[in-house]
């Protein structure tokens, strides 16, 4: 892989990462469809530590005071809003670090890093989304999770590891159908991808560190480095225009990029 490729993948991965068109599908697709060399699970997870950077940097406030009520909570008892919130983060990533672990185990991701596999998911969570999205009440933020709507979550964030199916779009489909509002799914949703990253990057980044194969290190920081620039743009352009355009871009984008996928697998 050469560094225009690198570029233009961690470009991709950056401006997907937090919309609702699965990231994961569009790295995997060009080196399907273009015959690019296959960038490998490193670089992946490389992009994806650049868009946990992108996402600590536009919610710092918020990390921060989700944290010292967290602590406050834990060591003091002091029970608050922001440290409810910090505990549907973390309880709401335990599905996904559970299927995660059986997904590794089992191998289960080197059959379903395909394109049918990708088309299939990226047509029928399009029209998923759509139904949540029209049947939506938007009357609850993020502060009014309960148990059973942060396990409803996490199970859909679970899910996301098929590819194509996209971990932003499941989880924000998933707020719409508890009722949140849509900037609150999305807040959500880009909150819940911090541990989610921060789990798969912590031990990759362990093992290429501790591995005896060679590792262009140069190119996964330049891939995570472009990647955090270009999804901290998205993050914030996306919040902007959520509530005016909502998702009906993107579930058309899904629908249309599925049937060129389906096209060319007859």
């Amino acid at each position: 892989m050469d560094w225009i490729q690198a570029v233009l993948l961690a470009l991709l991965q950056g401006f997907t990462e937090f919309l609702p068109i699965s990231s994961s599908a569009h790295l995997i697709l060009p080196a399907q469809l273009l015959g690019w060399i296959e960038q490998g699970i490193a670089f992946d997870v490389a992009v994806h530590v650049g868009s946990l950077m992108a996402v600590l940097i536009y919610f710092r406030r918020e990390v921060v005071e989700m944290s010292i009520a967290w602590f406050a909570w834990v060591f003091k008892g002091q029970k608050s809003a922001n440290g409810r919130l910090a505990w549907a983060v973390l309880w709401g990533t335990i599905p996904v670090g559970i299927v995660g672990i059986i997904f590794s185990l089992l191998d289960i991701d080197d059959y379903l890093r395909s394109t049918k596999v990708i088309a299939t998911t990226t047509i029928l969570f399009a029209f998923v989304l759509w139904w949540a999205d029209n049947r939506s009440q938007e009357e609850r933020d993020e502060h009014t999770l309960g148990v059973l709507d942060i396990l409803f979550i996490g199970c859909a964030q679970a899910i996301a590891l098929i590819p194509g199916t996209s971990r932003s779009g499941i989880t924000m489909t998933a707020g719409l159908m508890l009722g949140l509002t849509r900037t609150a799914a999305a807040r959500f949703s880009f909150l819940l991808s911090i541990p989610a990253i921060i789990l798969p990057g912590g031990l990759k980044s362990y093992e290429l560190a501790t591995g005896e194969l060679p590792v262009d290190w140069m190119m996964i920081m330049l891939g995570a480095a472009v990647s955090a620039v270009a999804a901290l743009t998205c993050i914030h352009f996306f919040l902007i225009l959520l509530e005016k355009i909502g998702f009906k871009p993107f579930i058309f984008y899904r629908l249309g990029l599925g049937a060129v996928l389906v096209y060319m697998l007859l």
